[in-house]
């Protein structure tokens, strides 16, 4: 069965927690743990094309050298921002993600995932994206999905609101979720779950009660039973 965004958009109308009243937060990783590959390089490779897509990454090859020697994923996404984004307004930007969010949703989203989301959701916690792909380009599935919060890495824009090239603030991976979670819930947050699959997700995990790393395998490619 499909996961639409628009269903999941629907649905998740329907089921909306009352946030005002606070109750539990639940904290989901997006890339990996939401989809099944991470959806800041999906959507590169879907705005550019084959072509467009592989020159692009030609020219991304000196920063994939400086990669390979500091690992620091921060410097190459901004790298990647420069290289596939720079110039783009904010509106181009922000339309082009809510059509690839439309068409690509039933190939990215896990069914097993988004059925755990949609639960807690149901039992009325407040739920949080938490993610090192850009906000602009995850905000469609935030929204279809019903999450209350996204958080994730921002991308610098200039006077004229177009895309200046590299980030705005610290890439959200590691340390960097967990002070972005304290920004917005307070200092003193604890989760009541929170879900994973990488080394980049441990440190949000260590606010959780319960915390379930790679627990979702599910491929929305494949019939589910």
């Amino acid at each position: 069965m499909e996961t639409s965004l628009d269903d999941l958009h629907a649905q998740g109308q329907r089921t909306a927690p009352n946030v005002t009243r606070g109750g539990p937060i639940v904290a989901f990783d997006f890339d990996g743990t939401l989809t099944t590959k991470d959806s800041f390089k999906a959507f590169l490779q879907w705005r550019e094309g084959a072509i467009g897509y592989s020159v692009g990454m030609m020219r991304l090859a000196p920063a994939g050298l400086r990669w390979a020697r500091d690992r620091d994923p921060g410097k190459l996404k901004a790298a990647a921002v420069r290289t596939f984004l720079k110039g783009v307004p904010r509106a181009m930007i922000e339309e082009e993600a809510v059509e690839f969010a439309k068409l690509t949703a039933p190939l990215l989203l896990r069914p097993d995932a988004v059925k755990v989301f949609r639960r807690h959701r149901q039992h009325g916690a407040r739920m949080a994206i938490v993610t090192a792909s850009p906000e602009i380009i995850v905000a469609p599935f935030a929204r279809g999905l019903g999450a209350d919060v996204l958080i994730g890495t921002r991308l610098k824009f200039d006077h004229n609101d177009r895309i200046q090239g590299g980030l705005d603030g610290l890439n959200c991976i590691g340390p960097e979720k967990v002070g972005r979670l304290k920004d917005v819930f307070g200092q003193g947050i604890r989760l009541q779950a929170a879900y994973g699959d990488s080394p980049g997700d441990k440190d949000m995990m260590e606010l959780a009660d319960e915390k379930y790393m790679r627990l979702f395998v599910a491929d929305p490619a494949r019939p589910q039973k």
